[in-house]
């Protein structure tokens, strides 16, 4: 925990210097960067780009933990890959509407490609009128709002409930709108998907 609270503090007052040179900078693929990438294509650029702070970047990161953690800054609506010593890759993301907040140390229990989704009991519950009409299952396509990809993310060997995710409503990345997942671009998530091992340690910062 020590550890996480250095990063959150890296992150807040030194964390973000963007690579130049020998780093991408802010980076939003077009139709041609992603020709060679199987079912990348059907994804490859949202009609409503975030802005563009919330590109993915290449960025110079200080903190102690392992290359392979997944860095999560609720406030500021940013996920980070860390790479190795003070590197990183910066993703924008949306996170929880306010009462969906939550922080914590996790892992990686599970990833899926063009995940179902079922919305929970309690989002029944909470808008039956929106999510009822789902109860039997959503499956896995564009227009899922878990988007291409799903990284499931665990504690003491359970579900959480939480994932990472893609999204069909790319305008909401930089947003607090979720019931507490964390959303990102579908290219974005695909290419975190790769990335991401089962077992990966991800740390959820909130202030």
């Amino acid at each position: 925990m020590k550890n996480a609270l250095r990063t959150m503090a890296a992150i807040c007052f030194a964390a973000a210097t963007i690579l130049t040179a020998h780093g991408a900078s802010a980076f939003m693929p077009g139709p041609a960067a992603e020709t060679a990438r199987t079912d990348v294509t059907l994804v490859a650029m949202p009609q409503k780009k975030p802005p563009k702070k919330y590109w993915r970047t290449k960025i110079k990161l200080k903190t102690d933990e392992a290359p392979g953690t997944i860095i999560v800054d609720t406030n500021n609506k940013y996920l980070y890959y860390v790479e190795g010593p003070n590197k990183a890759t910066r993703y924008g993301i949306g996170v929880g509407r306010e009462g969906f907040g939550w922080s914590g140390v996790v892992k990686v229990g599970r990833k899926a490609e063009w995940p179902s989704w079922t919305p929970t009991a309690n989002m029944i519950r909470r808008d039956p009128e929106r999510n009822l009409r789902y109860a039997g299952g959503v499956p896995g396509g564009l227009h899922n709002p878990l988007g291409a990809r799903a990284v499931y993310l665990y504690r003491n060997g359970h579900d959480t409930m939480f994932r990472i995710h893609g999204t069909n409503q790319p305008q909401t990345i930089g947003q607090a709108v979720s019931s507490g997942c964390i959303r990102m671009l579908n290219h974005d998530v695909i290419d975190l998907y790769e990335r991401a091992e089962v077992g990966g340690r991800v740390i959820v910062l909130q202030a």
